[in-house]
């Protein structure tokens, strides 16, 4: 008889873990306590030598030989060292993550997206999984015709300094003054209407070359769009680089206009009995049918003359992107939720599967939600500035005698992690208050505490003069609770991988790093390790490179640097 039976820890120290017997109930025709001793008693004939077992009222209660769980753990450290953790799960996975409308530096307020992103692809890959990470970049939305008409018609000498010398921030200034004329001047907006159109056009008949706006003695080609979508995106690329985020392949709107795989979602989506039109010819699903409620129900993929939406080109990179994985996941802002449902019955009605998405809340400031529009942002890269000043003064407070150059690279290193750490220990749909004090926090549930407490062991196997510890015979047997405990937290990381891979929440990986160091500093307060007594030392020396090996892995899946000094 095969079935899914649950497992519960038992109270007051009475085992490890406990099966209760209320589900046999039915099929086997007997009560629960009567069930759990018959079973307790056939379990115990059988002789197992680790495992004991007794029957507590509906439950048989089990029991692990904690010499042996213990050994084993440690054993399995020390022969798998960066394994140690890993699955073997099989599949393409394709993640994508940030695809942030190329017009501007990032802000703080979408950080989320790429430290979620970044962080779950290197969560499956840890898993196993083949993982592409992927950028959707959108060069054909308003977003992107409002800065290249900014760029290419607005006057530099009216246009505020940059805060870095980034093309991200070079250009948003353009941006910036090109959105605040086109609100007043209807004129404008007209020409940026008729640049999406004719941009389309251009890109859909192969001729990047030809004029798409004439405004005053200035004329706009098609080719620069895509010319200053790129210079701003290889400004927020470096952005992402700083904050150890890459990407595998970054793929462009427009392509899916040049290959003419959006004509064909048009046409498909034409043929389908729910398709509509307005009166003035563009064309909709209306998603009330569907029980998707918003803003608005009709979800537009034509405009009236035919050209495609974002939508449209959405449902066509989704194609694609679905016939070459078994995995799809986006990450997407929680703005985002009615779109994606939208997107989902559009891939479903024309016969795909839908992606699997994470929404994420913003990071707010205290003062309210940030705009890059309005320009009331806090920008990712001041984030990151601020975050290695004030890492560098605690360095340099505490390592006067390391050469500048080092100082701040442990900084660079502290305060990226401090910043990732940060973010990725809340849970993706809860809300973050974006605030100095807790994102730099060098003390406590952060980065900086845990790469320090990977230091601290470093330095122990430094001073008792060894780089990596081979045990000399077998794995011997720990009698200090504190022991113990720093064991049997280094075992729970396998489970935690699994949760965290199967539920896509990082953010437990995050808090288990934390856990794992607070219980290596309990040992390392109960149980000096430098010891005359050469048979201790080597035992005590195994536990501290198990944690490193462990604590390396869990900052690997993190993206935080680990540090042997600090």
């Amino acid at each position: 008889m095969d079935m899914d039976v649950p497992v519960e820890v038992p109270p007051g120290g009475k085992g490890d873990f406990g099966f209760p017997c209320f589900t046999l109930a039915k099929a086997l025709r007997k009560a629960p306590p009567i069930i759990a001793k018959e079973l307790a008693e056939a379990i115990s004939k059988r002789g197992l030598e680790e495992i004991t077992c007794a029957a507590a009222g509906p439950y048989v209660n089990f029991t692990a030989d904690q010499a042996s769980l213990l050994r084993r753990t440690l054993e399995a450290i020390v022969r798998m060292k960066g394994s140690y953790g890993r699955m073997d799960r099989a599949g393409r996975v394709t993640i994508e993550h940030t695809s942030a409308n190329p017009n501007g530096p990032f802000h703080v307020g979408r950080a989320r997206n790429p430290i979620i992103g970044d962080t779950i692809a290197r969560l499956m890959r840890f898993a196993g999984y083949d993982v592409e990470v992927q950028y959707w970049v959108n060069d054909m939305g308003k977003q992107v015709a409002i800065l290249t008409w900014g760029i290419k018609t607005l006057p530099s000498n009216g246009i505020a300094a940059p805060m870095y010398d980034k093309p991200d921030h070079r250009l948003v200034g353009y941006y910036q003054s090109a959105n605040r004329i086109m609100e007043g001047d209807e004129g404008v907006q007209e020409q940026l209407s008729d640049l999406m159109r004719a941009y389309e056009t251009a890109i859909a008949e192969g001729d990047p070359a030809r004029p798409i706006l004439r405004s005053g003695d200035k004329v706009i080609l098609a080719k620069d769009v895509r010319d200053c979508t790129a210079q701003v995106l290889e400004g927020m690329k470096l952005s992402l680089a700083s904050m150890n985020v890459s990407f595998d392949r970054f793929v462009w709107e427009s392509e899916c206009v040049a290959d003419h795989s959006v004509n064909k979602v048009i046409e498909r989506l034409n043929a389908l009995p729910i398709s509509q039109a307005t009166e003035d010819g563009a064309r909709f699903i209306d998603m009330a049918q569907f029980g998707i409620e918003g803003r608005n129900t009709q979800f537009i993929y034509t405009r009236s003359d035919g050209t495609s939406l974002y939508t449209t080109r959405d449902v066509a990179y989704h194609q694609w992107k679905l016939s070459n994985c078994d995995l799809a996941i986006n990450v997407l802002g929680e703005d985002h939720k009615l779109e994606s449902q939208q997107l989902g019955v559009a891939l479903e009605r024309l016969g795909y599967r839908t992606p699997e998405v994470i929404f994420y809340a913003f990071v707010a400031l205290p003062e309210g939600k940030m705009s890059t529009r309005k320009g009331n942002v806090v920008f990712l890269d001041q984030l990151m500035e601020e975050a290695r000043e004030r890492a560098l003064a605690e360095v340099n407070a505490r390592r006067q005698e390391l050469p500048e150059e080092a100082r701040r690279r442990i900084a660079d290193d502290i305060g990226v992690s401090a910043i990732r750490y940060n973010i990725i220990r809340v849970q993706a749909d809860k809300k973050i208050v974006f605030k100095w004090e807790d994102a730099l926090n060098l003390e406590g549930d952060s980065a900086p505490f845990v790469q320090y407490t990977y230091a601290r062991a470093s330095n122990i196997l430094k001073k008792a003069g060894v780089s990596e510890i081979k045990p000399s015979g077998q794995i011997p047997w720990y009698t200090q609770p504190t022991e113990q405990a720093l064991i049997r937290c280094m075992g729970e990381f396998p489970d935690v991988v699994a949760i965290a891979v199967d539920g896509r929440r990082p953010h437990l990986i995050a808090i288990y790093g934390h856990r794992l160091a607070t219980a290596f500093n309990q040992f390392y307060r109960d149980c000096p390790v430098i010891s005359e007594d050469a048979a201790l030392m080597e035992a005590r020396l195994i536990l501290v490179e198990a944690f490193r090996t462990t604590l390396r892995n869990v900052l690997g899946i993190l993206g935080i640097v680990y540090l042997e000094s600090m």
